[in-house]
Parts: structure tokens; sequence; C-alpha cells
């Protein structure tokens, strides 16, 4: 019989196998680390071919987004989705595979200019219609209702105080 692609829907405690009674909070927690992890794997995963990490795919999303000016080491990082990325031994990688260049600043020669080359931009384009298809199968089970709430609720979360 084949195996299908949909998983039932299980609820954190039955995934981590807990035996004990879990406070909203908790599982609102448990379950965002667990679903980053689904998330990550899939990508990771589906960009495994390329010979890139998930940090290297999202270097070369903000260098398309520069339209051609180039960014320097703290532009990269404040936009990077991981902060605690080493954006310099990514730039290193992606130098090597050719998918960017590095120039010294003329006006800042402490500064560094990176720029995405035609290579790294084609690769982006070939790798587009894949990102797309997957974010559109995690979002398969959810009304556009349901994800702008989503959204809504996750900017929520994300606003918190100590």
């Amino acid at each position: 019989m084949p195996r299908s692609i949909h998983k039932k829907k299980m609820k954190i405690e039955e995934i981590i196998k807990s035996n004990v009674i879990l406070d909203d909070a908790k599982k609102a927690l448990l379950s965002l680390m667990y679903t980053q992890n689904v998330l990550s794997d899939k990508f990771n995963e589906m960009i495994k071919p390329y010979d890139l990490s998930s940090e290297q795919y999202n270097v070369l999303r903000i260098l398309r987004g520069q339209k051609g000016t180039p960014a320097n080491m703290s532009v990269i990082q404040e936009r990077m989705i991981a902060k605690n990325s080493n954006t310099t031994r990514l730039i290193d990688k992606l130098l090597l595979k050719e998918l960017v260049t590095r120039k010294v600043c003329p006006e800042n020669r402490r500064k560094m200019e990176i720029l995405i080359t035609a290579k790294g931009l084609d690769l982006l384009t070939e790798l587009d219609p894949k990102v797309t298809a997957l974010e559109q199968s995690f979002a398969a089970n959810l009304t556009n209702d349901e994800l702008r709430e989503l959204n809504l609720l996750l900017e929520k979360y994300r606003t918190f105080k100590l």
C-alpha cells in the first residue's frame, strides 16, 4: 500500500511522547520549535543537491534583493534570518562556488562589497519554483484567513517581554 504524503495531525505531547500535562505556553513553544525543525529539514533536503546551506541560500536571496547594488557584511548580517550566522564564513564558501564576488570598497578600504554573480542568480532562478512549491505545500492545510491569522499570531509571539 503506498504511503500517504500527508501525516496524521499529532499533538505535540504525542510527538515528544510526554506523559506529563503541559501548559499552553510550554505547548506553544515546543510546537514552534518542533515545527521549525520540520520546516528546516524539508528545506535543507530540497537544497542539498545544490550544495547549499539554508544560510548560504539566505545570503544569495539578500544579494539578489540588492538589484545589483553591492552589500557589505553588516547589511547582509542585519537581514539574515539566522542572526548568529558567521557571515564572513558564508561569503567565503559562496566565493569558492563562484556564486558571489567580494571587492574592497573604494571609499572605505575597511569595508568589503559583496555582489551576487550571474551563476548565483541562475541558481536562485532554478530554485525559485521549488521553494515556492515547498512553501505552498506547507500552507496547503490552511485557508488564506488562517495564514493571515498565523502570521499575526507569530508576530505577537515574537514580541515577548522579559
